[in-house]
């Protein structure tokens, strides 16, 4: 399996103003994307997200898992994750997408949307611990799902299909002007694994 078997696709900015959402398109073959969907759902060490909503503990169905270089903590959601090691797959796609958009990164948080009825709302990556308007890898694989966008003050929305074995890239004043978020569906019923390599400022 040629891992940069590659569509070669040019990106497009999706957003009209203040940000770049650079979307490249499908960037692998099909063998390859079933290959690294196989393989995550299996290696990845999966763990039920949590968030402490009005000091609550909140336990999602959706399961995240949080890699790097460094034992990073990451902060979001009031709660703190510490990075495990990277494994072989996660660093094969971390230079695929590194090739791709000429970025580099230092970390992954991954999602494991069970199927359309786990979602995330409107939200921004802008926690401390990320490189300001550093930029966002993220890597889709299995189900295709909706993605959408929000302008803080115009309230313009935009969406995108994510397909199996796509990248979209968010960079630049993206998450200082723009929302976004998964929307719920009620007409996928097979998982879907979102990676979304990003850059940890020690």
């Amino acid at each position: 399996m040629d891992l940069f078997e590659s569509l070669d696709n040019k990106p497009r900015n999706l957003l009209p103003k203040e940000g770049e959402v650079l979307y490249y398109g499908v960037i692998m073959s099909t063998q390859a994307a079933d290959h690294y969907f196989d393989n995550l759902m299996k290696t990845i060490q999966w763990q039920h997200d949590e968030a402490i909503v009005m000091g609550k503990k909140i336990i999602t169905k959706r399961k995240v898992a949080w890699y790097g270089e460094k034992a990073y903590s990451y902060t979001y959601s009031n709660t703190t994750k510490t990075a495990l090691p990277w494994t072989a797959d996660l660093l094969e796609l971390k230079t695929l997408v590194e090739q791709t958009t000429g970025e580099t990164f230092n970390s992954c948080l991954l999602n494991l949307y069970h199927d359309g009825s786990e979602a995330m709302s409107w939200h921004s990556d802008a926690e401390k611990d990320l490189k300001k308007d550093g930029a966002i890898g993220s890597i889709s694989l299995g189900a295709q799902r909706k993605f959408a966008f929000k302008h803080r003050q115009s309230k313009e929305t935009i969406t995108q299909v994510l397909e199996h074995g796509s990248l979209l890239v968010m960079k630049g004043k993206t998450q200082s002007h723009w929302l976004h978020r998964l929307p719920p569906t009620k007409t996928i019923d097979h998982p879907r694994i979102n990676l979304t390599f990003r850059t940890i400022v020690s």
